[in-house]
């Protein structure tokens, strides 16, 4: 037998060897494991904006992913054509959100290794990363970094209330400072004490403080 008729019964002949049961099975459990990942991604987000559309991004991207690669390990042949079409695939899109490539990278993953057959694993799999991400995403602590944004009109107003801040908050790190004629405004990183912010109330009234602004503050800080 020539290595042309072994090219062509071993490669381009092997497209029927996945059974329909095999692609229905595959598609709708790689549906059913893009849902839960996009059930736990609304469960711990914690941005800004939630967007729906990632969130449902993650489901067909699950479900993408299993196909492909379904149809690769089906014939070499059409693997080949798929690399070469994605290789010139180009993505412009920002991940602003660190947390969102692990959800990227969980749904990719899940929908690979759905399509190798080891359903088990990604079930068992998916389902440990869901309940460690609810964990340790959803942990509720006092020391959660908060920004207090603060004008004042002179240097004693200064003093006065960063002395304020120091008896009423667990630590305090000026982030930033600008001074101009009549004015100084400083950014504060906070760690309170107690889920309680009246203190802020408080400072606002103190004679020569001209506004006093508290945020939730994510940790990444561009000075």
């Amino acid at each position: 037998m020539s290595f042309q008729a072994i090219f062509k019964s071993s490669f381009l002949e092997n497209v029927a060897s996945i059974s329909v049961l095999d692609m229905l099975m595959t598609v709708v459990l790689s549906f059913g494991i893009g849902l839960f990942i996009f059930l736990i991604y609304k469960k711990t987000y914690r941005g800004v904006m939630y967007s729906s559309g990632f969130g449902t991004t993650l489901v067909a991207l699950t479900m993408i992913t299993s196909i492909v690669i379904l149809a690769v390990t089906s014939n070499v042949v059409l693997s080949l054509g798929m690399v070469g079409a994605l290789s010139i695939v180009r993505f412009r899109t920002a991940i602003k959100e660190p947390l969102d490539i692990a959800f990227l990278f969980w749904a990719i993953g899940a929908g690979i290794i759905l399509a190798a057959g080891m359903i088990p694993l990604a079930i068992l799999g998916s389902v440990g990363i869901g309940l460690i991400l609810l964990v340790f995403v959803n942990r509720k602590t006092h020391t959660h970094p908060y920004m207090v944004v603060l004008n004042c009109d002179n240097h004693d107003v200064e003093v006065r209330a960063k002395e304020f801040l120091a008896q009423n908050v667990l630590r305090s790190t000026i982030k930033s400072k600008s001074a101009v004629r009549g004015a100084i405004e400083m950014n504060i990183e906070v760690r309170l004490k107690q889920d309680d912010t009246d203190f802020i109330n408080i400072l606002s009234e103190m004679q020569g403080v001209n506004s006093a602004v508290i945020v939730s503050y994510n940790g990444d800080y561009m000075g």
